[in-house]
């Protein structure tokens, strides 16, 4: 299985895992060259060329310059003497810097080299920044003429054209053709919009001329929200992800969270997800998470215990939630703060519920399945100790309390991961002699960090055609009076139907593509229906993100099944076992906004205690292992009667009552304790005439046997 693909390509040092004690000491090396903040994730794309002399150089010239004008913009340093930079000529100077790359690192065929750049590659490389240059020289005169609504002179028309056939060539390249099918119909809409059989779809038509200035030379489009949250804010944090891993902090957060979970029963899965889940705040990347974790986490699994499909599955599943879990939250939430006009510490405030409901979820289940097989700890002596990890690597507690600081209190979202890595590379050049930066160390910086801006630079360009699309055609508003149309004016079914083409889009896009694209569509409706914005657009990009554990993509899985060496879609099968708790969770807090802090915050943490009541419950069932029971196979030919009824009841207490709910609070919860109360006491009664008896896996992982 290659563990290179457009979601991320993490080099990690592999692991002993006889003792976790001296796995827990192993440096992690972190060499991550397209870690792309949870955004990518299309399986197509295997195959990326290393860059070397000339283009390697040219990639980190282009790199430090690129974060030298993020720096420039955001602090207005104002470097550009006697000259006031539009924020579109900005744009336009950081797609010619990144853009172009994208043909000398994806290869465009199977066929292509690797191990050199190709003359066509290079060509288009060169197309791609003359374009570039060409549409920026134009953007300040069109804001003043009104030229993305048509009249542009012919030299902006024609390098408009060249550019929308290279961003299409380059969403090829790093998302896959599924990525690029979805995207070029609709940049290509607007041109026969006003066509009868398009029903509902139906708008105002331009030409291609006016269609080519709009996407061009607009904020609506190319230069539209997607590639503005990324040159305002995803570049600093992109930095501070990258200089987080490469001062060590994967050592770090692993050795806290063996020392803290290790000995609990299934510790080692237990470990997996606290492990994960601290990486991902971080991080923001699904893939990265999987690679850099999991290559600890996975083979303590598989010495505990745990079959090798179930240790990749578990990691998966707790590395998925990166992306979830504030305060660096994948690429995706930052375009959720643009596309709802709010600063990004809004979208990480309103994400810590629905995180931690998750990764509750995720480790009741875990819970639920050692006990039902035995799985105990892992021996206190084979784990390292908490206080030993937090001197090691202290410094990092005060750079994650300055970026939450900055984030929240201060809400300076653009400055925060700029001071958070200045801070954090001094102290580990004061502190640290393992992870001491050299100057070798600064070059594979910017290398790794370009590659991460090349990759989602051209993903959310491309993306950008497609609000541009709509926006052109003005399609939005009646589109969304159709849908609820269709649904009857059922909020519920119209969340149905979100869920399931969320779902489906998410195994062919990105989870970002995925977002925009029913942000566009489907968000007015649901909007109309009468259900919080924030909710909303949570619940849509909740949905995108699970595509990463659901086959046939899963990405996620195959990732983590190649570390465990286990069959990729078994893989994939079990991830959708280990987190079917999730795929409830995203109805909870949008049937009611408090879960995703808007409105009362008492009732939101009210709610919350008692979805994850239910969730004990709804894992119990799963799993076949109710806490206060025991385990369910000693119901005897009742056991699979008394899961469902668990898992409904505990759905049904989880649920929030009141708004499109037609019970009140106290009604549902009643309705689900009267489900579960006397399931719980048939379930206890049979247990206690029943004489199975559950083996006890060993807890020394030297004496046991791999799975």
């Amino acid at each position: 299985m290659s563990q290179s693909n457009s979601s991320g390509d993490a080099s990690v040092q592999a692991v002993p895992a006889g003792s976790v004690a001296q796995a827990a000491s192993e440096k992690i090396v972190f060499e991550d060259p397209h870690a792309s903040m949870g955004g990518m994730q299309e399986a197509e794309v295997t195959r990326v060329r290393t860059l070397r002399g000339f283009w390697r150089n040219a990639l980190i010239v282009a790199t430090a310059a690129t974060i030298f004008l993020c720096i420039n913009q955001q602090f207005a340093l104002r470097f550009f003497i006697g000259y006031t930079q539009l924020n579109t000529e900005y744009f336009y100077l950081l797609i010619a810097l990144l853009l172009p790359f994208t043909f000398l690192i994806f290869p465009g065929a199977e066929s292509a080299p690797l191990d050199r750049v190709p003359w066509y590659d290079i060509a288009l490389a060169v197309i791609t920044f003359a374009a570039s240059l060409v549409l920026m020289s134009y953007i300040r005169k069109a804001a003043e003429a009104g030229w993305e609504f048509g009249g542009a002179p012919t030299g902006a028309f024609v390098a408009g054209l060249v550019m929308w056939a290279v961003l299409m060539e380059a969403l090829r390249r790093t998302g896959g053709w599924s990525l690029l099918l979805c995207i070029l119909p609709f940049t290509l809409y607007p041109l026969f919009a006003d066509m009868s059989w398009l029903g509902p779809m139906r708008g105002t038509q331009s030409t291609l001329e006016q269609a080519t200035s709009y996407h061009m030379l607009s904020g609506e489009s190319l230069l539209g929200i997607p590639i503005q949250a990324f040159a305002d804010t995803v570049i600093g944090f992109l930095v501070f992800g990258v200089a987080l891993m490469m001062t060590g902090a994967g050592k770090f957060f692993i050795n806290i969270a063996f020392a803290l979970c290790g000995t609990f029963r299934g510790g080692a899965a237990k470990v997996c997800i606290f492990a994960s889940g601290l990486l991902g705040m971080m991080s923001g990347s699904i893939i990265s998470n999987v690679l850099t974790a999991g290559t600890m986490t996975i083979p303590v699994m598989k010495k505990s215990g745990f079959r090798a499909s179930y240790a990749g599955a578990i990691e998966a599943c707790a590395s998925t939630g990166a992306v979830l879990a504030p305060p660096v939250m994948g690429a995706t939430a930052f375009i959720i703060a643009q596309f709802l006009n709010i600063s990004y510490a809004e979208v990480a405030l309103a994400a810590v519920v629905p995180a931690a409901l998750y990764y509750t979820g995720l480790f009741l289940q875990v819970d639920a399945y050692a006990a039902r097989h035995g799985l105990e700890g892992i021996p206190r002596s084979e784990l390292p100790r908490a206080w030993d990890a937090v001197k090691e690597g202290w410094y990092y507690i005060f750079v994650i309390a300055l970026l939450i600081v900055m984030l929240l209190y201060f809400k300076r979202e653009s400055h925060a991961p700029f001071y958070a890595t200045a801070l954090l590379l001094v102290l580990n050049q004061l502190f640290s002699k393992d992870t001491r930066w050299t100057f070798a160390t600064i070059g594979k910086f910017f290398e790794v960090n370009g590659r991460t801006f090349v990759e989602l630079a051209a993903i959310l360009a491309g993306c950008g055609l497609l609000i541009g699309a709509f926006s052109m055609t003005g399609v939005i508003s009646s589109l969304a009076n159709d849908l609820l149309r269709i649904a009857g004016d059922n909020a519920f079914l119209l969340l149905v139907m979100c869920a399931v083409t969320s779902l489906i889009l998410g195994l062919g896009l990105t989870t970002t593509a995925c977002y925009i694209f029913l942000a566009i569509l489907v968000a007015p409706a649901l909007e109309k229906a009468g259900l919080n914005r924030m909710a909303v657009h949570m619940f849509i990009f909740y949905w995108g993100m699970l595509s990463s554990i659901t086959p046939p993509v899963a990405i996620a899985s195959f990732a983590a099944a190649g570390i465990a060496g286990s069959p990729a879609m078994k893989t994939g099968w079990e991830s959708m076992w280990v987190g079917s708790i999730i795929y409830f969770i995203p109805f909870f807090f949008v049937l009611n906004p408090a879960l995703v802090l808007q409105g009362n915050y008492l009732e939101g943490l009210g709610l919350m205690a008692l979805i994850a009541f239910g969730t004990v419950f709804i894992c119990g069932g799963i799993q076949g292992y109710q806490i206060g029971v025991g385990d369910l196979r000693r119901s005897g030919a009742l056991e699979w009667p008394v899961r469902v009824l668990l898992v409904l009841g505990g759905i049904v207490v989880a649920t929030p009552g009141g708004g499109i709910v037609p019970l009140s609070q106290l009604q549902v919860t009643g309705l689900g304790l009267a489900i579960l109360v006397p399931t719980i006491l048939v379930a206890r009664l049979l247990a206690s005439r029943s004489t199975l008896v559950i083996p006890t896996r060993t807890r020394s992982m030297r004496s046991a046997t791999p799975s």
